[in-house]
This record gives C-alpha cells, sequence and structure tokens, in this order.
C-alpha cells in the first residue's frame, strides 16, 4: 500500500504532490509518520513533504475528535465493563499514563484517529486530546522525515 501511494504521489506534478501527501496521512495506519517518507521518497523537499503530511494527519484526526465529541455529548459516557478488551487496555492506558501519554505513545499502537477519537469517547478533554495529538504528529511526523533523509541520503551515497 505505502508504495502504491508513493507511486500515486510521485506520478503527480510537482506542484500538486503534496496534495497527495496530505491525503496519503489523512489515512488511518499511514498517518504523519509515513506521508513524511511517502513525500521525500517521491523527491518532494522534505520541509514541505513534513509538511503536508502533518497537516493531513491532523485533517483528519480533529475530524474525528469533533465527531467522537458529538458522540459522546449524545450517548454519554460508556462504563468500562461495557467495554470491548481492546478498549478496555486503551482506557487503562489513559487512567495510568493520561491524556499525553497516550497521544505521544499511542501511535506505536494504533492510529491517531482511533486513538483521539477513543480518549475524547472517554471522556479526556477535546482541547487536550487535539493539543497533545497535534505535538505528537508533529514529532512522530518529523522524525521519520529526517529517517526518510539520511535513508535517502545514504542509497545515493552508496550508489
Amino acid at each position: 500500500m505505502i508504495e502504491n501511494l508513493q507511486d500515486f504521489t510521485a506520478g503527480l506534478p510537482a506542484l500538486l504532490q503534496w496534495v497527495g501527501v496530505m491525503l496519503a496521512a489523512a489515512i488511518p495506519f499511514v498517518e504523519s509518520y509515513f506521508g513524511s517518507v511517502i513525500g521525500v521518497v517521491a523527491g518532494m523537499n522534505p520541509v514541505v513533504a513534513v509538511l503536508a503530511a502533518v497537516v493531513g494527519n491532523v485533517a483528519s484526526m480533529v475530524l474525528v475528535v469533533l465527531s467522537a465529541d458529538r458522540l459522546r455529548a449524545r450517548r454519554g459516557v460508556q462504563p468500562v465493563d461495557q467495554l470491548s478488551p481492546r478498549k478496555q487496555r486503551l482506557r487503562r492506558m489513559l487512567d495510568r499514563f493520561g491524556v499525553p501519554g497516550v497521544s505521544l505513545l499511542g501511535q506505536t499502537v494504533l492510529p491517531s484517529q482511533i486513538t483521539s477519537g477513543a480518549l475524547v469517547a472517554f471522556g479526556a478533554s477535546t482541547r487536550g486530546v487535539i493539543g497533545w495529538q497535534v505535538l505528537s504528529i508533529v514529532l512522530w511526523g518529523v522524525a521519520f522525515g529526517v529517517l526518510a533523509v539520511l535513508g535517502v541520503d545514504l542509497l545515493q551515497a552508496s550508489a
């Protein structure tokens, strides 16, 4: 899938490649980290690639958070014993690490869209979740963008 997204992005005119990266990064499990890599490997300026990936990921995450907030307002917060085992695990992580910990580390397990939606559904502050998720998305996007640049440079040096 990542290779198809790279081909799609690289096939766009140079001025529109950032749109391809934004669209790719809006997809759960691609996110800002793989979106940054897609852009760098497609030959984009790394700063533009990371920025486009972050914007795409943040846009989709905010959409999910606002939807979860509306749903929570209508239904209320579910009791823990009515949650699926996966959601119970996420709830325990929230209780243990708080919104900052789950936001910063949660992307190693689940996409930001799923994590942020669940945090809001559990009763966490919508503004707090958005703030910490944006920070997390930026950090992960920059980290993977730097790694992609180093990898591309390494491949070019060995060729």
